[in-house]
């Protein structure tokens, strides 16, 4: 079941320093722009995922094709992609090592989620770190 508590929430916020960013854009206006440039303000190493973009900049990074093509492997996945990606998604992060498995506000698959964490893969699911870092922090728990 993906983690829903806040005490969790806040312990992968506060445990993870770098984020793999799937369907980063360099559109400033997209949800995904602005909130890869939330983490880099916090002081996530983020590492911007889009094929259509691979080998150029983003926000001062690195852009790659693929989670396999990011050369470490990588605390989080922020999935900024359709559902109906996530079991392939999720076949990537079994593959690449990531300790937790993040998707956006209304990517929601709860049979890709039960999958990955079968995989040992913990899951926060239909929430937005850029939302969730703020709040967790006034209440006290980052």
């Amino acid at each position: 079941m993906p983690l829903i508590s806040d005490t969790e929430i806040a312990r992968v916020l506060g445990s993870v320093k770098t984020i793999a960013l799937l369907g980063a854009s360099p559109k400033a206006e997209r949800p995904s722009h602005e909130v890869m440039g939330f983490l880099l303000a916090k002081g996530y190493e983020v590492y911007p995922v889009n094929p259509g973009l691979a080998g150029s900049e983003l926000l001062g990074r690195e852009v790659y094709a693929s989670l396999g093509d990011i050369p470490l492997i990588v605390d989080m996945v922020d999935v900024f992609r359709n559902a109906s990606f996530l079991p392939q998604i999720v076949d990537e992060v079994l593959a690449c090592g990531p300790q937790t498995l993040w998707t956006q506000l209304g990517v929601v698959d709860a049979a890709a989620a039960q999958r990955a964490e079968a995989g040992g893969v913990e899951v926060v699911m239909d929430r937005c770190p850029a939302i969730e870092w703020p709040r967790l922090r006034a209440a006290g728990l980052l």
